[in-house]
């Protein structure tokens, strides 16, 4: 069992995303059920029977005695086993283990995080109604769009792959393609694909394929993303949407906006990174290097920051809704994809593992030296920024919509302690001048209320109370709106 659980630190913890408390004293719970396909979904965790949690928030077991394992484990491995109460048993005999609290016991499940082939697990044999994420709230319910999500994602084969038969190679937009094969040929002179004709091409690196209805040759939905008209690709990607937002003066709401709907350009994937590469660098302050007499542009920031647009394009969910955002801050740059994070957010953050949502893009921007093909690519952008000494990059995962949302500033580290110890500090000085204030007044004043010492002192009823806890010379009276301070005699 991992350490999610160690019977020293039991009051110590509480209810958090990894850890769930049932009572069980009249059996299996029947929510511990949600709670296993919660965390079978997300990043797992452990269920304990046998404890509840106190209004403190600090943890009691329930009167659990040994004679009651048996029935309770019974019951949870016939269930395991019993398809219409879940698709899927995850748990091994070693995934169980008993403590003794007391004259308690608990019992201590570890539920694994699902393999991305096995979701979604799900429960009562409905995959649209059963199937559950954790957060930090809880278990919720799953969207329908967000199980067709998991079921996308089971395959070996990406989505990108898929041959759209009702599209021809004429949908493309030439243009792009020649500006494609244009760096191709400059990064690697004399490539065997360098003499092919379009289409053949196109096939090669796997923006077109052989249609399995006709025999002909057709975009494949890579080709499209990469290489199509945003008009065309909307038809098969109804959520298209990429946008890249400047937010450079705080007087203007966009100082520079490219939009994939706007009708002024192709629209795809591969003019919009170009596009937006040169735009994101533009303002970068990194000063290039010497090699040999010769001078370097092209530092390990600019690699880093390649690697970080390709791989929010590369594992975009294309039919997740709101679209691929990149918004540029005069100190950060937030990209911001559709789709949950395949590896999870851990192993993308130490790498040695690939699984991009769509492989067919991926090779199509590897082949002009874009990204990483080893699952290195994050964490050599976590090295970049730490050699820079740097704010260390940070990783969201959203769900509900499914999003991931990856933020690199571009500010020394040790000038953002320093302004949280500034802002601490001056919060510190204020405090303790409310606090005098306070004190003065109710010297004046007497018992009062905290509306009438709040409009005294210029703050909120809450944060003014905040501050008066912190008065040991001051004590209350009275609940609710009648409760009245006045200083200690």
């Amino acid at each position: 069992m991992s350490k999610s659980f160690e019977l020293s630190q039991f009051d110590s913890y509480k209810e958090d995303n990894r850890r769930e408390v049932k009572k069980a004293n009249g059996g299996l719970p029947n929510d511990m059920w949600e709670t296993y396909s919660a965390y079978a979904n997300t990043y797992g965790g452990v269920i304990i029977l046998g404890v509840k949690e106190l209004e403190n928030k600090h943890w009691k077991t329930t009167g659990l005695k040994a004679e009651d394992k048996e029935k309770l484990l019974d019951n949870l491995w016939n269930l395991l086993h019993n398809p219409k109460k879940v698709n899927i048993n995850l748990l091994s005999e070693t995934d169980v283990e008993i403590y003794e609290v007391g004259e308690d016991i608990i019992i201590v499940i570890e539920v694994p995080m699902a393999k991305r082939s096995q979701k979604p697990v799900y429960i009562n044999g409905d995959m649209f109604t059963g199937t559950y994420r954790r957060t930090n709230s809880g278990d919720y319910r799953c969207t329908r769009l967000q199980v067709k999500a998991m079921l996308r994602d089971q395959t070996e084969n990406t989505v990108d792959m898929d041959v759209l038969d009702d599209a021809e190679l004429s949908d493309l937009n030439s243009e792009t393609i020649q500006g494609y094969r244009n760096r191709h040929r400059t990064l690697k002179a004399g490539h065997p694909f360098e003499r092919l004709d379009d289409a053949e091409y196109l096939r090669s690196i796997g923006a077109a394929a052989i249609s399995k209805e006709d025999k002909r040759l057709h975009p494949t939905a890579a080709g499209m993303l990469m290489f199509g008209e945003e008009f065309n690709i909307v038809r098969h990607f109804p959520e298209y949407f990429l946008d890249y937002r400047e937010m450079l003066d705080p007087a203007i709401r966009w100082t520079d906006r490219l939009q994939s709907s706007s009708g002024e350009w192709s629209g795809n994937i591969c003019d919009f990174y170009f596009r937006v590469y040169n735009k994101i660098i533009k303002d970068i302050k990194v000063p290039f290097k010497m090699v040999g007499g010769d001078r370097i542009d092209d530092t390990p920031v600019h690699k880093a920051l390649r690697e970080a647009l390709a791989n929010c394009l590369i594992n975009t969910d294309f039919y997740g809704v709101r679209g691929v955002v990149i918004k540029k801050e005069p100190d950060k740059l937030i990209l911001a994809n559709p789709g949950y994070i395949r590896t999870g957010k851990q192993q993308m953050r130490i790498g040695g593992e690939s699984d991009p949502r769509n492989k067919a893009l991926m090779k199509m921007f590897n082949l002009i030296n874009i990204g990483e093909r080893a699952g290195s690519g994050v964490p050599n952008i976590f090295n970049v920024w730490a050699d820079e000494g740097w704010v260390e990059p940070v990783i969201e995962e959203w769900f509900d919509p499914d999003r991931t949302v990856l933020s690199l500033e571009f500010k020394k580290a040790s000038d953002k302690k320093q302004a949280i110890k500034t802002s601490d500090k001056k919060q510190a000085n204020k405090t303790s001048e409310n606090i005098s204030k306070i004190r003065s007044y109710l010297l004046e004043q007497g018992a009062s209320k905290t509306s009438d010492i709040a409009k005294f002192i210029g703050l909120s009823a809450a944060r003014t109370r905040a501050i008066i806890a912190k008065m040991d010379d001051v004590e209350g009276t009275g609940a609710n709106r009648s409760r009245t301070y006045r200083l200690k005699e």
